[in-house]
């Protein structure tokens, strides 16, 4: 995955939001193609975190009733801005002989899906096939099935994960100086097309206070210095 933390990206980008009918949408047309390509997998392991939605999705509309998961994690070096795969939660059953289907959201760069691949067939199951909800063109990696082609690289926000971008963003934002909650959202609108309510903003806000990753001042906020 593209990291979101506040050294490693550029200024400004677009994002594009998927809602949660998109999202089950696009679930229905992955699993067409998976059923109409006569792959049926004895087990389908999400990529955490995520898989885990479009995994359970798939699982139902394919009538799959195996599901499992293997964390994999993106880990950022001072000297590189590009992160490094590794696996982080293994998987905790055999999977000897078994036709396995790994699920993901999105191919990105592509890493966490090839490592994750790797890993599983050397646990010895029969056949491995992957499979992802939206397929970015730039990224190292084409899965054997994906609903859904990005040609032009572009931040997805997932329902499952708005907030949790919400906060990538927001910490970018106030990497640069204190700002105010209706400042903070401009920015967001106007740098990357994250277009969030004055609710969300504040709760993000709070939720960065709480964690002690930023101090009040005046009516705005801004990163906490050591």
């Amino acid at each position: 995955m593209f990291s979101l933390s506040s050294g490693d990206n550029p200024a400004s980008f677009t994002c594009v939001f998927v809602t949660w009918e998109e999202q089950y949408l696009l679930a229905r047309a992955l699993a067409a193609k998976v059923r109409s390509s006569g792959y049926r997998p004895d087990l389908v392991i999400a990529i955490g975190r995520g898989g885990y939605i479009p995994a359970r999705i798939l699982c139902d509309l394919l009538s799959i009733s195996r599901l499992t998961s293997v964390k994999a994690e993106h880990w950022g070096t001072p000297a590189e801005k590009e992160d490094r795969a590794v696996i982080r939660y293994p998987l905790c059953i055999p999977i000897e002989g078994e036709k396995v289907l790994i699920v993901d959201d999105v191919t990105d760069t592509g890493e966490s899906m090839a490592l994750v691949l790797e890993y599983v067939k050397a646990l010895g199951p029969a056949e491995v096939r992957t499979a992802v909800l939206q397929h970015k063109e730039v990224s190292g990696f084409l899965p054997d099935y994906y609903a859904q082609v990005c040609p032009v690289w572009q931040w997805i926000v997932y329902p499952w994960a708005l907030h949790e971008d919400l906060l990538g963003f927001s910490r970018k934002i106030l990497a640069a100086g204190p700002v105010t909650p209706a400042r903070l959202k401009e920015e967001l609108s106007s740098r990357f097309g994250f277009i969030a309510s004055e609710e969300e903003v504040r709760f993000a806000l709070e939720d960065l206070l709480s964690s002690g990753e930023i101090v009040r001042e005046g009516a705005g906020y801004r990163k906490k210095t050591c």
